[in-house]
């Protein structure tokens, strides 16, 4: 009898579940029927197939089967991420955008310090060519691609040097521009002030790296100047890192609060997470703004705020974006970016608002 039995416990440990074979089955077989169907389309389809183009619409195909947030980047794309994660890229410091009656993109608005401004940009100016590259007119191309894809072109590693060919109105002549790059850092917090001599407000456009730290100094700032309630304004600001997040609130509740919770697939995506730090202000009248694009962890932010009574929230439906992404490592220098689980404010509400898994989407969210 202990034979049978020490030989059924072997034959547990030895052999997965049915359940387990039976996947492990479909996914091999699957991975091996695709594998197949480009080898086959390799030799025989009447045109030369372009592996990297081919292969990314699979790619991109599958991940749009599964919700909008799940991303594969290239290693040629990996700067968009870093640029989401940190709010820095390396360019020439001025916003651009499309102009009709030029059919081209213009210098909207060049920032004070930086590369174009030093160059001597100048707001309307129309960009022509970048290093002798014509950049050609918009024409039937959709103005987003065609705007991103300029943006991209002045885009590049910090202290690299181009020159950039404008026309500026009224100018009989082209104007060259020699401008180097530079590393700039993306506001987080592109203004705040006092309302009256009693309120401040603190306008909050992402929670990129430091901007806990950033809102922080601002709230220090209007203190200083006589505030005794504060006003934080997240209309408009589509998330970032869950981490800020918990750090800005953490500036209003008592250490050791929970503000959040993950459920996810895997132990590690699942966690509670609880205010570290001592508060800053625990007592200064708070209200939050929001409207409908109010995301992610913004609504970390307000909602945890208010499931613990520390702040009013005032403002429209937010979006309803309680997902958690990922950045995972790929071979060849590129990274998914992918949802692990679905996070819980205090009084364990969820607010994803759409269920993706009844969903399938024909194109990502674009990303820039």
């Amino acid at each position: 009898m202990l034979k049978k039995i020490i030989t059924l416990l072997l034959l547990c440990i030895s052999f997965p579940p049915a359940e387990a074979q039976k996947k492990d089955f479909e996914i091999s077989k699957n991975l091996d029927i695709f594998n197949s169907i480009y080898k086959e389309l390799d030799l025989y389809f009447v045109d030369s197939l372009n592996a990297q183009k081919t292969i990314r619409t699979g790619i991109d195909a599958i991940l749009n089967s599964l919700d909008p947030y799940t991303v594969y980047y290239a290693s040629d794309e990996t700067k968009d991420l870093k640029l989401m994660i940190t709010g820095k890229y390396a360019g020439i410091g001025s916003s651009i955008r499309y102009y009709k009656k030029a059919d081209r993109v213009i210098i909207d608005e060049p920032y004070q310090g930086m590369p174009a401004a030093n160059a001597g940009l100048k707001s309307g100016d129309i960009l022509l060519a970048i290093d002798g590259k014509d950049l050609n007119k918009k024409g039937s191309q959709n103005t987003e691609t065609y705007v991103s894809n300029i943006s991209n072109q002045l885009r590049g590693d910090p202290g690299t040097t181009f020159i950039l060919k404008v026309v500026r109105p009224g100018a009989k002549y082209p104007i060259n521009f020699k401008i180097t790059r530079k590393t700039i850092k993306m506001p987080a917090i592109p203004y705040y002030d006092l309302l009256d001599k009693n309120t401040g407000y603190i306008a909050l456009s992402s929670f990129t790296e430091g901007c806990a730290q950033e809102l922080k100094r601002a709230f220090i700032d209007l203190k200083e100047r006589g505030a005794k309630s504060l006003v934080i304004d997240l209309r408009d600001n589509g998330g970032g890192s869950m981490s800020e997040a918990i750090d800005i609130i953490s500036l209003f509740v008592p250490k050791g609060t929970e503000v959040l919770s993950t459920k996810g697939k895997t132990k590690s995506a699942t966690a509670t997470y609880k205010t570290t730090r001592e508060p800053f202000d625990l007592n200064i009248p708070l209200a939050v703004l929001v409207n409908g694009s109010t995301a992610s962890a913004s609504e970390i932010t307000s909602g945890a705020l208010q499931d613990v009574d520390r702040a009013v929230i005032i403002g429209t439906r937010t979006y309803g974006k309680g997902l958690v992404q990922v950045p995972r490592e790929l071979p060849y220098g590129g990274i998914l970016k992918v949802t692990t689980s679905k996070y819980y404010i205090p009084i364990v509400r969820c607010i994803q608002a759409i269920d993706y898994a009844c969903l399938i989407y024909t194109s990502p969210t674009p990303r820039h």
